[in-house]
């Protein structure tokens, strides 16, 4: 059977750099860091006290307060990113084929606040079990995606993908192959995360995973920099609505990108640490490259997983290498973690997006912060440092890797 292709209609976002596409974009343009003090809760016990936290976000801005109780922060994030994109697609849900409309969204841990919050309340209430009935609808990971179909009525394939960090880019390919197969005509997909309390900040801080370069916060998440020493919490969701080409062309529809093709591998080493030779990232690239019906010379712009961990960042390096050979030389290569910290199941979202604007605008977003290189990498990649950079992006592909050595790579073209 024939493949159908796949593009994009829509976009949202709510993420540390901007509540809107458009300021999302400016701010990556401008390298600007979405780091601060954490103001979530007090962090004065906890040897990381700075975040990538939303600016300005106030629920019963966008809720009324018994949609406040029904939804953790990571569904509010969700339902805010869906509604833009939703809306930025112009898709009129009661005129389509509801269902041949669906939902696959990511996110690596769902309702850590909510968890926390009843836990903490049991205990502060003498063991007592009050519970709220909404504790176990709030908390699991799947409800961000169930909410969103409801609110929009669509029923076709709805479900979450779990797989830490590459969440949001498993829920992506996922979305892309069910379309491909003939299976649904549109899916909303994308991911979120709202970790940025004490059980997330406390939890990472004892793996030694996060930056405690709390004297200078903004300039903490620096991939490749010789002094980086770890990566910066992040929160928000992004959201992209992906439609199969001839459905979207019939109905006028404006088209962003197209989703090419997608690669997942596993690094099977380590709990938390990568390959040290990149072997699954490798894969996970070349596995995307040949969905896509590509060659390796073809890609122009890698949006890297570049999270800012001491190991993370040249085991990527080395699998970049091994998957690209001296077309590598030729890439533009950077890490948006260095402005908008890091979104765990929602940083596969948030950086497909930064594609497009690469792709869309002709402008590749920078890796900030990076003062001086690491020697161990080859100073003559460009590693787009510090300002953005001008080129006409044909093809770029963004890599997300998490936890349990989950590798997946998205490949997105330009129309």
């Amino acid at each position: 059977m024939k493949q159908r292709r796949v593009v994009i209609t829509g976009i949202g976002t709510i993420n540390p750099l901007g509540n809107s596409i458009e300021e999302y974009f400016t701010n990556l343009e401008k390298g600007v860091s979405g780091a601060g003090p954490i103001t979530h809760f007090d962090p004065s016990n906890f040897k990381t006290k700075f975040a990538c936290e939303l600016k300005g976000y106030e629920p019963n801005n966008f809720f009324d307060r018994k949609e406040v109780r029904k939804y953790d922060l990571y569904s509010q994030y969700a339902l805010i990113a869906a509604e833009q994109a939703v809306q930025d697609s112009g898709i009129e849900p009661e005129k389509l084929d509801l269902e041949r409309v669906g939902v696959i969204w990511g996110s690596g841990i769902g309702g850590l606040e909510t968890f926390y919050q009843e836990v903490k309340s049991y205990v502060e209430g003498g063991f007592i079990p009050r519970y709220s009935p909404f504790f176990i609808p709030k908390m699991i990971a799947d409800l961000a995606a169930g909410h969103i179909s409801m609110k929009y009525g669509f029923r076709g394939p709805n479900y979450c993908t779990v797989s830490a960090c590459a969440s949001s880019n498993h829920a992506m390919i996922d979305s892309l192959n069910y379309i491909r197969w003939g299976k649904a005509d549109m899916i909303l997909t994308g991911g979120s995360e709202a970790a940025i309390n004490p059980p997330g900040v406390g939890g990472f801080n004892s793996m030694q995973a996060l930056s405690t370069r709390n004297d200078d916060p903004q300039k903490a998440s620096r991939p490749f920099d010789a002094d980086r020493d770890g990566f910066v919490i992040g929160e928000g969701a992004g959201a992209l609505l992906l439609e199969e080409y001839e459905h979207a062309v019939a109905r006028g529809a404006k088209i962003y990108a197209e989703v090419a093709g997608g690669g997942m591998s596993a690094d099977a080493y380590h709990l938390t640490a990568p390959d040290p030779e990149g072997k699954g990232a490798k894969k996970s690239m070349l596995d995307a490259v040949a969905d896509a019906e590509l060659k390796v010379e073809d890609i122009d712009y890698v949006n890297v997983h570049g999270t800012s961990t001491p190991v993370g960042d040249i085991a990527e390096i080395k699998g970049l290498f091994a998957a690209f050979g001296d077309h590598i030389y030729n890439l533009n290569i950077s890490s948006t973690k260095s402005m908008t910290g890091h979104l765990l199941g929602a940083a596969g979202s948030i950086e497909a997006l930064a594609c497009v604007m690469a792709l869309t605008k002709g402008i590749v977003p920078p890796t900030i912060n990076n003062e001086n290189l690491d020697p161990n990498i080859d100073p003559k990649l460009n590693l787009t440092l510090n300002v953005a950079q001008k080129r006409d992006v044909k093809c770029a592909l963004s890599n997300t890797f998490g936890f349990g050595g989950h590798n997946s790579t998205v490949v997105l073209k330009k129309m």
